[in-house]
């Protein structure tokens, strides 16, 4: 079955905007015990790697859900992710489902994705090529429409 390629640029920019929402969401509870808190105490301002891990869910988070620098944004969650995974939960058990990294694990995957194949739709980066395009195109058009004066 063929999958029109009309539905991938908006798929992938929901995807995109969805997952960053959540991963923000993860640093937000970490830092500012909002939405139900994270898991156990706060970390220490600059303390390692807690806090640094949820400045850059918050900020990588928000980055990729406004497509602002999507790609290394992107590259940086997967990498901490990564990080997390191979540090605190494959210790504990070779797979996911033992050592409890699914999280970890879909995160660092589903960033890489988004890392390799750009934002997609509606992304906040986009819109500067998007503006000059649009400017260019209007002025070819009045330009034509003078020289037929």
């Amino acid at each position: 079955m063929k999958t029109s390629s009309r539905f991938q640029g908006p798929v992938l920019g929901l995807f995109r905007i969805v997952l960053g929402l959540l991963f923000a969401c993860h640093g937000a509870a970490t830092l500012f015990g909002v939405l139900g808190g994270g898991h156990g105490q706060p970390p220490a301002l600059g303390q390692w790697p807690g806090w640094w891990a949820a400045v850059i869910q918050l900020a990588g988070g928000t980055l990729v859900l406004l497509g602002l620098g999507t790609r290394p944004a992107a590259l940086l969650c997967s990498g901490s992710m990564a990080y997390a995974y191979f540090t605190r939960h494959q210790p504990k058990g070779l797979f996911p489902l033992e050592n409890g990294g699914e999280p970890a694990a879909l995160f660092c995957w589903a960033f890489l994705l988004i890392a390799a194949l750009g934002p997609g739709r509606w992304a906040l980066g986009e819109w500067p090529a998007l503006a000059a395009r649009l400017g260019q195109s209007s002025r070819r058009e009045v330009g034509q429409d003078r020289s037929h004066i």
